[in-house]
């Protein structure tokens, strides 16, 4: 099954995440029927993507569902139409017990970094509550600046009529460091802290594995680096893995006479899937400081990334010569 599907991007959106998790021993029956409800979604007016996440591993069969629609009306259409509700008696029996569902109105939707992942918590507040809850939010958010691997956080209010819960969405740059923060004692004293402004909270996560190269989304919007730090990121992962490449595959290749134009096209699926699932993840986590915007606010952070860059290109130039044995 496919994990997205999009259609075009859109000024304003509404998006509704569902959550559900699959009986076990149905989850090709349910890959089948997601695949036709996204296909029915597509052929709805304003559809904009639609996104399933698996669930992670060593979790239960939870499987999280994201559909984007250019506006609330449209997206309000979908959910109430007679094809999903078909679709929804169409599915009786793959699920344990209802769907977990939440929408969101506006935000700012975009690619996460590659091993991001993101966490949507739905809170009922209590009536009266709503100023004293976002006090709270931000305070929370404020605590959540200093752990490590935070990437942005985002608050939607409810939509009435349609959502009465207020949902926070926020991302770290890996599991590890969103489950750290999830289980740490600052957290958990700011939930002792906010239960008095709401009744009850859920939390799910939402990961993806592959989407893109340098996207960082901290709520504001306009987050990708500036298209110089990523040309010159992209030339430090790049380098290095053209000329390893090199040094093994291609005079692996050459002696077996592979045609030089189809050792070339093999060489740029190794290159371009080491860029993607290894060397573009790391260089994202060590110049994160440098490459998010939000972070790089001084001239000293713009310096000193800048720099750590150069010297990278530096030593692997130094290294590559060396073992060439054509360093000067």
């Amino acid at each position: 099954m496919s994990p997205r599907a999009s259609r075009a991007s859109a000024a304003e959106n509404a998006t509704v995440v569902t959550s559900q998790k699959v009986r076990e021993g149905r989850t090709d029956e349910y890959q089948r029927w997601q695949d036709k409800a996204n296909r029915a979604a597509r052929e709805f007016e304003g559809f904009v993507a639609a996104e399933v996440y698996p669930p992670g591993a060593g979790e239960e069969n939870e499987w999280v569902t994201v559909f984007r629609f250019s506006d609330m009306d449209h997206l309000t259409a979908w959910l109430d139409s007679s094809r999903r509700q078909d679709l929804l008696q169409e599915a009786t029996g793959l699920f344990e017990g209802p769907p977990t569902q939440e929408v969101l109105q506006g935000g700012t939707p975009s690619e996460q970094a590659p091993e991001a992942v993101t966490a949507v918590i739905s809170h009922e507040v209590r009536p009266g509550h709503e100023q004293a809850f976002l006090d709270w939010q931000q305070k929370a958010r404020e605590a959540q600046e200093k752990a490590p691997g935070f990437m942005g956080s985002e608050l939607f209010k409810p939509v009435r009529g349609v959502q009465e819960h207020w949902v926070v969405v926020f991302r770290f740059d890996s599991r590890e460091h969103l489950d750290h923060w999830l289980e740490s004692d600052t957290r958990k004293t700011l939930l002792e802290e906010g239960e008095k402004h709401f009744t009850s909270f859920d939390v799910r996560k939402v990961g993806s594995s592959f989407s893109g190269w340098f996207q960082f989304d901290h709520g504001k919007g306009g987050s990708a680096p500036p298209n110089w730090k990523q040309a010159m990121s992209v030339v430090l992962a790049l380098y290095p893995t053209v000329m390893v490449l090199n040094l093994t595959v291609g005079i692996a290749l050459e002696k077996l006479t592979i045609r030089e134009y189809i050792g070339l096209f093999l060489s740029n699926v190794l290159s371009v899937s080491a860029l993607t699932w290894l060397l573009m993840p790391l260089v994202n986590k060590a110049l994160a400081f440098w490459l998010v915007p939000e972070r790089c606010t001084s001239r000293r952070i713009q310096v000193l990334g800048t720099g750590v860059v150069v010297l990278g290109y530096l030593v692997s130039i130094g290294v590559f010569g060396l073992i060439t044995g054509q360093i000067w």
